[in-house]
Order: C-alpha cells, then structure tokens, then sequence
C-alpha cells in the first residue's frame, strides 16, 4: 500500500504519496513516488543512468504546481532492486506503465534525458496511447560506432575495480558538460563526482547492468523503428550543441524517426541539458506540455 505523507516540513521535499510496485516474476519491488493531489496532468521525470527519485526534487518546484509530478526507480537505483541479474529497458517500462494503473493514471507527458530518454522513447513506442508528449534529450536510435565505442569504454571501467571507476567518473564528469557549465560550477563539481563515486562505490555492478541494457535495446532497434516512426505522440528534441557524449548530429537523426516533432539545440550545452540551461529547457518543456503540440 501506498505511504500517505501528510505532514510536510518547510526544509525538505516529501511525496505525497510513495510506495513499491511488486513484480513477482522479476523478483523486484520497483520504488516510486508522486507529487501532488492527483488532479492535474501528471510529468513522469525519467533517470538518467546513475540517479534516483531524490535527483529530481530541485527541479520539482519548477513544474509544480501546474501538474502533479511521478518519479521511480529503475533496477539498480535508488531504493529499487538492485541484484546482479541482466535488465531490460522495455521492463522499465512496464514497470511505469504498472505504477500509472496502480495511481489510476490514464495518461502522462514524459521528459527523459540521457540514459531516461532511451526509457522514454521505449515507453512512447510500446505504450504511445499513454502519453500526452514525449521529450527526449541527449539519446541516439541509430546506430553508430563511435556511441558503441564510448559505451564499451564505460563498461571495462565499471569492471576494473574501485581505482578504475573512481578514474573513469574524472573523465566522465570531464566529457559530459559544456565549457560554460564546468567554469560556473567550479569546485562543486568535485563534490558531485565524490557523490557520485559514494552512491555506488559498493555497487558497481548496478551501473553495469544498466549499461549493459542498451545493448539488447540497440541490437532490437532495426526492428523496433517502425514502432518508434508509428508514436504520433508531439516530441520535443533537445540536443546540447556541445554534447560530447551524443552529439547534435546523432540526435537530428531522429526527426526523421518521429512524425510530430520540434528539434531544439542550445549552443553551448554539454549532454546534460536539463541542468546546464534550466531556463530555456524547462520552459521548452513546459510550453509542449501547455499546448500538447510542439507547435509553438
């Protein structure tokens, strides 16, 4: 049952309601939480790779109170499962769209960024008539080898033991942001690395199954792209000018996947757009959302 939480303190953020969807036949509980009175539109913020619910709650405020706001846990983060057993990115799914029937959601709009995108895009392709709109940021659907490359290389990193993931979390912090991002953030940035090296230090193996996802997703995608072309769903695009990770010229390949769509490119983003120029994307999202057309 879900946990009803109903007193609030000023200093911190607290769900409305959370609760675990049990999945017998994987062994999982998936943890969610959601944000509001159930009576708006419902956002569902996606994870990116090495996040949880709690990554969100600095951008609640922005969103709120124009609609309720729904956040879980894949395997592997948060306070979901998190054996050592392979994942699925088309589980995730259902394991959202399990959680919307749970809370009696018909219909969300989803934002999802990075390794969140690949899970929105999912979910838009097997579960199109349960969107309002989709936005995805910082994703590719097709296939190129220097993508697999840069995936191969973060996953003999994952494997190399405490030295070689503390190593790769340098350069991934490095290869991730944009110029602009890195000079204003300045030492801050280290204590995000540290962060992010303490919350899976003893656990590394999560970051790996995750990784290890994408390869089924990438080796289905040929035949998975007409569903892709078939969600008529509006689709916002948004792509850092600067993103090193995925850059603009792999994320323009899919306006010519989705029918209704708007490309945005913020010159002078790194990968991660949603926090290097918060007022231009959560604006952007906001209006598609609004309009539920990405006509504007």
């Amino acid at each position: 049952m879900p946990e009803e939480n109903k007193q609030r303190k000023t200093h911190e953020v607290i769900p409305d309601r959370s609760g675990y969807l049990n999945v017998p036949e994987d062994s999982a509980r998936i943890y969610w939480e959601y944000f509001g009175a159930g009576d708006k539109e419902v956002l569902v913020l996606l994870n990116g790779l090495a996040m949880s619910t709690r990554a969100w709650y600095r951008s609640l405020c922005i969103v709120q109170p124009d609609y309720d706001v729904l956040l879980y846990d894949y395997l592997g983060q948060g306070k979901s499962t998190c054996d050592d057993v392979p994942y699925l990115i088309p589980r995730f799914c259902d394991y959202l769209a399990s959680i919307m029937d749970a809370l009696s959601i018909d219909k969300v709009h989803t934002m999802g960024v990075s390794y969140g995108g690949f899970i929105g895009a999912d979910f838009g392709r097997l579960y199109p008539h349960r969107l309002h709109t989709q936005t995805l940021s910082g994703i590719l659907l097709s296939h190129e080898v220097s993508f697999q490359m840069y995936q191969d290389l973060s996953l003999r990193f994952y494997q190399g033991g405490a030295d070689a993931f503390d190593i790769y979390t340098q350069y991934l912090y490095e290869k991730i942001f944009g110029e602009a991002f890195l000079r204003a953030v300045g030492p801050k940035l280290e204590k995000m690395r540290a962060s992010f090296v303490k919350s899976y230090e003893d656990r590394v193996f999560c970051l790996v199954r995750l990784t290890e996802a994408q390869n089924p997703f990438f080796a289905e995608l040929d035949q998975n792209l007409a569903g892709y072309r078939a969600c008529r769903v509006p689709t916002l695009i948004i792509a850092g000018g600067h993103d090193r990770a995925i850059p603009p010229w792999m994320q323009r390949k899919m306006c010519a996947i989705y029918p209704v769509h708007k490309l945005l490119v913020f010159e002078g983003s790194g990968h991660m757009t949603y926090m290097e120029y918060p007022e231009l994307f959560w604006s952007a999202l906001k209006r598609t959302m609004a309009a539920k057309s990405v006509d504007w």
